[in-house]
């Protein structure tokens, strides 16, 4: 017997597996080879790959720094669902994470692969020493609660309401400081042009 939901999940899990397969051989790595950049076993990648299992964010960060993508464009990417514009509060856009207290959950506010990306995170109070930068600019947003965002080594503490921009190619990294703190993140997509109108003269 299936368990309940486990028929909405499945075509999503299933594309997700033959994205990260085809984006793995288009960057001619192995099995093993994936395993060793990533620290993640053979066998939960082999049991990825062919819909079985689910990613973390955390090892799906992993696994995209190894196929030199992201891992928001493999979500995109593995959408079932990629020409809906409508995302209903119930729709199943949640990625599945395997240690909630720590990374915490994050749904998808947009489907597909879109010029514009929008993820709404909940908790996620791990204090990870990974840094991120993007080639385009980003705008973090704190519907409730409270988080620290670190930029160039530098903290800043957000809170409801607050938001911050964070122009392309800054690192930074952020964590929540309760479970139930909401953060939005809006981003334009990595391989999008940002048009940017030169400064006119006064």
């Amino acid at each position: 017997m299936q368990a309940e939901g486990e028929d909405a999940e499945s075509p999503r899990r299933q594309q997700l597996g033959h994205v990260i397969h085809n984006r793995r051989l288009a960057v001619k790595l192995t099995l093993a080879q994936l395993s060793e950049h990533t620290g993640l076993s053979q066998s939960f990648l082999s049991q990825l790959e062919n819909g079985r299992t689910n990613a973390s964010l955390r090892s799906l960060q992993r696994i995209s720094d190894a196929l030199a993508t992201t891992a928001t464009e493999l979500l995109a990417a593995a959408d079932p669902t990629p020409d809906e514009v409508l995302v209903r509060a119930t729709d199943n856009t949640r990625l599945d994470q395997s240690d909630r207290d720590a990374d915490g959950t994050v749904r998808s506010l947009t489907r597909g692969p879109r010029n514009l990306r929008a993820l709404e995170f909940t908790g996620g109070t791990h204090h990870g020493a990974r840094e991120f930068t993007h080639p385009n600019d980003e705008l973090i947003y704190v519907v409730t609660g409270a988080i620290t965002l670190e930029a160039h080594s530098t903290p800043t503490t957000l809170t409801t309401g607050d938001s911050y921009y964070c122009p392309a190619n800054t690192r930074h990294r952020w964590w929540a400081h309760t479970p139930d703190t909401i953060t939005l993140l809006l981003t334009v997509a990595e391989d999008a042009q940002i048009r940017r109108s030169p400064h006119k003269p006064r």
